[in-house]
């Protein structure tokens, strides 16, 4: 009796740790304010971008990228209804922003190229404005009310995913949708996240890099 006494403790805390550890995974996995390194290939320092309420300066999330890292900021326009992304560059601990991608030309989209600006194509039609080199400070948004607003550590998404992230989010109840983090390549570290849950809608937020 002792003996199988011994062995249900034994069992007993198997399944317990397993679950602890199940329950760990599930959390650091569907949290992103939990730091976060969006290219580990990266040289380079390792600072925070720092995500804060416009108006009150909460902080809402603080997530690691590397000195020389990358990460988007994408959304559906509200009037010709194509993506618009905006790319930056974290660079001596500062915003910097270097291009902006769209898909089609109209009200609230840039028509003329500035000094030191050029255009080029993506295969998928994409029209990348590059040349921009400057340094945005702050870095602010108001998140979508109708399409929500995405951040991609890492890089930038597809117009595809970007309009079926923006358009077609599955809601919760509470008007949100179900999973901030909206999809993830663990091989090159791209995290697409969504700003609307993590942030709410119609919220003005402002990105920051701290060290």
């Amino acid at each position: 009796m002792k003996d199988n006494s011994r062995q249900i403790k034994i069992l007993a805390c198997t399944l317990l740790g397993a679950v602890i550890v199940l329950c760990f995974g599930l959390f650091a996995a569907g949290h992103v304010t939990q730091r976060h390194l969006a290219d580990a290939g990266a040289a380079g320092s390792v600072r925070d971008l720092v995500v804060r309420d416009t108006d009150t300066g909460e902080e809402i999330a603080r997530l690691s990228m590397p000195e020389g890292g990358t990460f988007s900021v994408g959304f559906v326009h509200s009037v010709n209804k194509s993506p618009v992304i905006d790319c930056y560059e974290i660079r001596d601990g500062a915003v910097i922003l270097t291009k902006t991608i769209y898909y089609s030309f109209g009200a609230g989209v840039q028509t003329i190229l500035e000094e030191g600006q050029s255009l080029s194509y993506g295969d998928d039609g994409a029209m990348i404005v590059t040349g921009f080199e400057q340094e945005m400070s702050p870095l602010s948004y108001i998140v979508g009310t109708v399409s929500d607003h995405v951040l991609t550590l890492g890089g930038y998404p597809s117009e595809e995913e970007l309009l079926r992230w923006g358009n077609d989010a599955e809601e919760e109840d509470d008007g949100s949708t179900k999973h901030a983090v909206l999809a993830g390549n663990g091989d090159n570290g791209t995290v697409a996240i969504s700003l609307r849950t993590l942030c709410g809608r119609n919220r003005a937020v402002t990105f920051s890099v701290e060290d």
